[in-house]
This record gives C-alpha cells, sequence and structure tokens, in this order.
C-alpha cells in the first residue's frame, strides 16, 4: 500500500529528517517545495517558469507552486510532503488534488526551536550539517566529512529564529485548522529523541 503522507511543523521540528526516514521506511517519494521547484523549474505555466521567479530572486506565486506540487504528486507513488502547503489557499487546493492517508504536526515548544534552529551549524566547505546539542562533530568547529570550517549562518540567529517563527504561525494556523476541520489532523510530541517520533509517527500512519 503506497501512502500519501503530509507532515506539519514549525521550523526546527524535525520535518526533514522524519520525512526522510518516512520516506525510506515506506519506499515512497520525499516531496519537498523546494526540490519539487528546482526539479520543475522550467515548467510552463499560465503565470510564467518558476526559474523566471527564482532567477528575479521572487517569491513563487501559489498558483505555480501549486502546478509544480500537483506535478510531483502525481507522479509519486505514494509520498511525504514537507514544506507545502504554506498557507491556506494552498492547504484548500491540496484536499481538492488529493486524499491524504494521514496529516501529522508535529509539535514542539517555541524554546526547544529556538534552541535547535540556533545550535545549527553548517560546513562553508561541503555544506554538510552538525548542531551543537545533537550532531555534535568528533572536534570543535570542523567538519568531520571534509575538515571545513563549521559556520552558523545568518539564518539561524536568534533573532531571526524567532521571526521564522512567527511568520510560520501567521501563515500556517489557518492550515493546521483547515485539517483540523477536516478530522485528518493528528498532533504527536515532537520533543522526543528522532527514533521515539518517528515510532509515533509510524503508530499513527499505521492506525
Amino acid at each position: 500500500m503506497s501512502h500519501r503522507i503530509l507532515l506539519l511543523g514549525a521550523p526546527g521540528a524535525g520535518k526533514g529528517t522524519q520525512s526522510a526516514k518516512l520516506a525510506d521506511a515506506y519506499g515512497i517519494e520525499h516531496v519537498t517545495t523546494g526540490d519539487a521547484l528546482r526539479a520543475n523549474k522550467d515548467m510552463e505555466t499560465e503565470y510564467g517558469t518558476p526559474r523566471s521567479f527564482m532567477e528575479a530572486g521572487e517569491l513563487v506565486p501559489d498558483p505555480v507552486v501549486n502546478e509544480i506540487v500537483k506535478t510531483a504528486l502525481a507522479d509519486a507513488d505514494g509520498f511525504v510532503l514537507d514544506g507545502y502547503p504554506r498557507n491556506l489557499d494552498q492547504a484548500e487546493y491540496l484536499s481538492e488534488i488529493t486524499d491524504l492517508d494521514a496529516v501529522v504536526l508535529l509539535d514542539v515548544d517555541d524554546e526547544v526551536l529556538v534552541d535547535r534552529l540556533t545550535g545549527r551549524r553548517v560546513c562553508d566547505g561541503c555544506g554538510a550539517n552538525f548542531h551543537v546539542d545533537f550532531q555534535p562533530p568528533e572536534e570543535d568547529g570542523v567538519c568531520d566529512e571534509c575538515g571545513g570550517e563549521l559556520i552558523q549562518r545568518d539564518d539561524d540567529t536568534e533573532e531571526t529564529a524567532r521571526e521564522r517563527l512567527e511568520v510560520f504561525y501567521e501563515n500556517t494556523e489557518p492550515v493546521i485548522d483547515h485539517f483540523r476541520d477536516e478530522g485528518d489532523l493528528v498532533t504527536v510530541d515532537g520533543e522526543a529523541a528522532p527514533d521515539e517520533v518517528f515510532a509515533r509517527i509510524r503508530d499513527v500512519i499505521e492506525e
């Protein structure tokens, strides 16, 4: 049986980690908006191609993102969707084009999210990700993969992290309410160890 799963959660809630685990476990596609846009950046829509917006440094408008996601889901035999829908219009569109088997919201306290976001370190050589608490490198400040320097990105400072959370709640509360109203939403405590969180998500999917 191929599963159609939507994972919701604030930045830092662990959507990427859990989506990758689910994709592996069930042999389904991990669909993110960013990947879908990059894979289809020259797809013609009535509003233009995603590339035209990306190269201008503009946000890709909803109707274009919707078309791209629709194409990605149509090509997938089962999927876990991560990073879409970002607002109510996208959520309503998603409900029209597919029947989801599970909608899981990863619930994590704001202070924990800020710790997770500000603790991330990225290698300026190969781009590998580390975390000062959860995934520290063997040697402080040095990448295990290539020996490059680990840096904190500008969007991982506390101020930026709190701004990102504010934007997320503003846009995504209506999305959460939409799926709650449809009776599909299940909330999972996302603060446990990743394997424990994964076990809880699997329980929801397999019920």
